[in-house]
């Protein structure tokens, strides 16, 4: 992670869908993490890198950028999921060579195409029990001036 880079604390009015995930930075990042011993990225970050089983991994601040590899739209909430449908969902192509499965601003398949450019974004999913905005990540795609 680059030094400086921040973390939702529980003093935020807003908490994340999960502590760790990703930075409260403009822009935001996934929080993953890098093996020292083999060089491949993963997400979300493991003390163990589950290519070559190394114990040698450390945090790393992913790319906000990426290319859409697939995508569907989610038409009814799975169970637990609290906020509003339907939601694009699909797998972004990180220049660290990762993929990531992720929720997509876009809920129409037809305005999404292969390879399409698209950066990370935070967006609130609901609100909890005690009044408090959830937010979590999920990718945009870039417009286009």
């Amino acid at each position: 992670m680059r030094p400086g880079a921040a973390t939702f604390s529980a003093m935020s009015a807003t908490v994340p869908v999960r502590q760790g995930l990703f930075t409260d930075t403009d822009p935001p990042h996934l929080l993953g993490g890098r093996c020292a011993a083999c060089g491949h990225h993963h997400f979300p970050h493991h003390d163990i890198c589950p290519y070559c089983a190394s114990e040698d991994t450390e945090p790393a601040e992913l790319s906000a950028m990426g290319r859409l590899w697939a995508w569907t739209a989610v038409t009814h909430a799975p169970p637990g999921y609290k906020g509003e449908v339907p939601y694009g969902f699909g797998v972004i192509e990180l220049p660290e060579g990762l993929r990531v499965i992720t929720r997509l601003t876009e809920p129409d398949p037809a305005k999404l195409h292969f390879d399409q450019s698209m950066h990370m974004v935070t967006e609130v999913l609901h609100v909890d029990d005690e009044g408090r905005p959830v937010v979590g990540y999920a990718f945009a795609p870039v417009e286009v001036p």
